[in-house]
């Protein structure tokens, strides 16, 4: 089947079932990333993210790292069915007659893939980073650990103090990233996959589509690190002792780099790639391999919308 043919429904059920396999696989290393990033010069409660991750199994139980899975399980199936679906649909527009598309048009659809997916981007990040990086305030003030507040909590209170505008609070930022990610990450998955088919015919086998997918993620990942580090330090609300606020991406920007030097950029960079390489490989092979077109072909409302 091409990827033509594949349908929305399909796409939807492939995207999401891979981010909720991705996520629950990697999310440790995404709290490890979060408080690694939001560390400033002296003020460090970790050294590593393998440092990071035994504090926080020791002061804040097994499950402490996963401290905003919640939110990131509920809309990742949302976040990633409307990524690679808008990036297939905009690839599928920009082709002509069938043919191949040129790099320059296959980062145009990553660009718009991109900008779509910050709808549900920015208030998922928003909400995770508060709960992420509450038992990095507690052990820099060493309190004990943070009693559990949910999502929703979260979510309420930022609605009913600041209206909408407070769950998209850094949304400039996440556009920042995100479109960058998309431009860098779908051409160089494409035509690394291309390289694995036996023929132009024939689709790739589902390990190179993996592989492919992890070595475009990880490559994206770092590429748009500095990005991601601007967005995590705006999305933060609650700051620990002498941590500075910011009016917003350049003056983040600017007192990152006065304060911490352009290597706090870099910061989170390997756990980012840890994250991202195994999320947008299990991504491409559930995609790939046609889950949602299996579930959609066995069930018996497929019979209903014929």
């Amino acid at each position: 089947m091409s990827q033509q043919q594949i349908s929305l429904p399909a796409k939807l059920i492939n995207g999401g079932i891979a981010g909720i396999v991705g996520v629950t696989c990697v999310f440790p290393i995404d709290l490890a990333k979060t408080r690694l990033q939001n560390q400033r010069q002296g003020q460090q409660v970790y050294k590593s993210m393998m440092d990071c991750l035994v504090k926080t199994v020791r002061s804040e139980g097994y499950f402490g790292m996963y401290r905003g899975a919640a939110v990131n399980l509920t809309l990742v199936t949302p976040e990633k069915a409307i990524k690679l679906a808008a990036n297939d649909f905009f690839r599928h527009h920009l082709a002509k007659d069938g043919k191949g598309l040129t790099v320059f048009k296959e980062m145009m659809a990553g660009c718009g893939a991109g900008m779509c997916q910050v709808v549900v981007t920015t208030p998922m990040e928003m909400l995770k980073i508060q709960l992420q990086d509450a038992g990095r305030l507690a052990a820099q003030q060493r309190k004990p650990a943070p009693q559990a507040v949910s999502a929703t909590q979260i979510a309420k209170e930022l609605l009913h103090t600041q209206g909408i505008q407070g769950l998209y609070k850094g949304l400039g930022a996440t556009l920042m990233r995100d479109v960058p990610f998309s431009i860098v990450y779908f051409p160089l998955f494409a035509n690394l996959n291309r390289l694995g088919k036996p023929s132009p015919e024939e689709s790739a086998p589902f390990y190179w589509a993996f592989l492919s997918g992890c070595a475009a993620g990880s490559t994206a990942a770092v590429a748009v690190n500095p990005c991601d580090v601007v967005k995590t330090r705006l999305q933060s609300l609650n700051k620990g002792s002498a941590e500075e606020a910011y009016d917003g991406v350049l003056d983040c920007v600017s007192k990152i780099m006065r304060k911490e030097g352009p290597s706090a950029f870099l910061k989170g960079a390997g756990c980012r790639a840890l994250v991202i390489a195994p999320l947008f490989g299990i991504a491409q092979v559930m995609y790939f391999v046609g889950v949602g077109e299996y579930i959609l072909d066995s069930s018996p409302l497929r019979l209903l919308s014929a």
